[in-house]
């Protein structure tokens, strides 16, 4: 049971620490270029515009 209330607490702290470091930061959550986007034959990344996920920078 200790074991299951330290995990919790861990995943719990990690998730509350992403929450309010997203929420100081203001902006919109941001995708990748080799993402979901580019699934479709020549579909644009939305925030870099490239339809060739070989041209993104890593």
């Amino acid at each position: 049971m200790n074991t299951f209330l330290a995990t919790f607490s861990i995943i719990g702290l990690s998730f509350l620490g992403l929450a309010v470091g997203l929420i100081l930061k203001n902006e919109p959550i941001k995708g990748s270029c080799g993402g979901m986007a580019n699934l479709e034959e020549g579909s644009p990344c939305q925030i870099c515009g490239r339809t060739d996920p070989s041209n993104c920078d890593q």
